[in-house]
């Protein structure tokens, strides 16, 4: 029913499972597999959202059935944040969990089937997406350190249900799935019936465009790599681990090709704006010289300093503040929010101490004099958002070294920064 070959070589295997029956179908699939050949090992993630009161009973039904396969079963509880949609930040908990848990090369198996891509490119086009919502969803992708698969894509749900019933297999029926409040239900429970019975093979073909706008994706995709190539050449040195491309690059490009690149780019870090958010970028590439502006996205923010756009998100959204008393310079010294710092050629140096900007600071530069640091700054070029996190290195009230700008020196030691992550936490 399902191959499970290209994912032999991984270190382990993970499932998705809720106890629904498509999710205990694949776990059938899975544990006969791993019983009969030799396979990684196989471990359950069931992950429980507290959303409502059937599902505390749920966890209990998923240890049954593992412990009768002799899966051994991890249960997650998670907080759901608050949000216009239930179901989103529902799937959002859930997969920061199963991020969380995943180790590098090991697969999440996830149950999904035809029916359900049928379903995602139809609910994508009422909602007016474009191309990459419409692309159908991949067998495997990228999560984590690990990677998403789907074996069951090929799949119709009577398939499924006709195994279920075969192996006479026990499953969860979640009460919600029936609330035609929530978009898929209704599109699941009223719309795709009618639709079967005036053409009985739409979700075959709906999923079979859906494969054929994932075609069309890709080689939009080429394109924008092959665009976004010469937009991330020029990243200054001492800032090349934050995201960042030219703006003078993405000009040269037609406004369909820049959105299409920024589309890629964007992906790989953020839920994407839909269309109606989109002038944001307009805002900010057409800004004035001396202009700061932001275009705030769902996960993180994007800025323009010094003929680059940036992307911030993460410990980036805060501001860094206080000092740090360096007891030992020959250690790394960790900056809560900032990444870390180290010092090099300090020689017998003692009473170090990190701080930040304040305004007003003078550094002492060997045949230059005393010079105003935000004078400094500006000759560098440093990204304005940059410059109230600068780690500056002093002993006691006097200002030795600016990290990462070796010419900001005023005595003969460096200050390497390296700078924090550049991605979400998990909540």
């Amino acid at each position: 029913m399902i191959n499970l070959n290209p994912w032999l070589n991984a270190p382990n295997w993970y499932i998705a499972y809720s106890g629904g029956l498509d999710s205990t179908v694949l776990m059938h699939l899975l544990a006969d597999y791993a019983r009969n050949h030799a396979s990684p090992p196989l471990r359950a993630i069931h992950v429980h959202h507290g959303l409502q009161t059937a599902a505390d009973a749920w966890p209990a039904h998923c240890q049954a059935i593992c412990d009768n396969l002799g899966v051994e079963l991890q249960v997650i509880h998670v907080q759901v944040s608050p949000s216009a949609s239930v179901e989103q930040a529902a799937r959002d908990a859930r997969y920061a969990a199963f991020k969380q848990t995943l180790g590098p090369g090991d697969i999440l198996f996830t149950g999904q089937h035809r029916d359900d891509q049928a379903e995602t490119l139809l609910f994508r086009l009422l909602r007016g997406a474009g191309l990459r919502g419409l692309a159908a969803m991949p067998g495997q992708r990228a999560l984590g350190q690990g990677s998403l698969a789907r074996p069951l894509l090929g799949c119709a749900r009577q398939q499924l249900q006709d195994y279920a019933s075969a192996h006479r297999l026990a499953w969860i029926e979640d009460p919600s799935n029936t609330d035609t409040h929530f978009a898929r239900n209704y599109l699941r429970g009223e719309v795709f019936p009618r639709l079967q019975q005036r053409w009985p093979q739409a979700s075959q073909n709906l999923a079979r465009a859906a494969e054929h706008l994932g075609e069309a994706l890709g080689l939009l995709d080429e394109l924008a790599q092959a665009d976004l190539a010469r937009a991330q050449e020029g990243a200054p040195a001492a800032w090349s681990a934050l995201p960042s491309l030219g703006l003078a690059a993405l000009a040269t490009l037609s406004p369909s090709r820049q959105r299409n690149a920024l589309q890629y780019w964007l992906s790989q870090r953020t839920r994407l704006p839909d269309t109606r958010h989109w002038a944001g970028w307009a805002d900010l590439r057409d800004a004035g010289a001396d202009a700061q502006p932001v275009w705030s996205l769902a996960d993180g923010r994007l800025l323009r300093s010094q003929g680059r756009v940036w992307w911030l998100s993460g410990d980036w959204l805060k501001t860094p503040t206080g000092q740090l008393a360096w007891a030992d310079p020959d250690e790394p010294l960790l900056l809560p929010g900032n990444g870390s710092v180290r010092l090099v050629g300090a020689g017998q140096l003692d009473g170090l101490r990190i701080a930040y900007r304040l305004g007003g600071e003078m550094l002492e530069i060997p045949g230059r004099g005393r010079r105003d640091l935000k004078r400094l700054l500006n000759e560098q070029q440093v990204p304005h958002f940059l410059r109230s996190r600068l780690p500056l290195l002093y002993r006691g009230e006097r200002l030795l070294a600016v990290a990462n700008l070796p010419r900001q020196v005023q005595a003969d030691c460096q200050l390497h920064w390296q700078l924090p992550t550049n991605a979400q936490g998990l909540s």
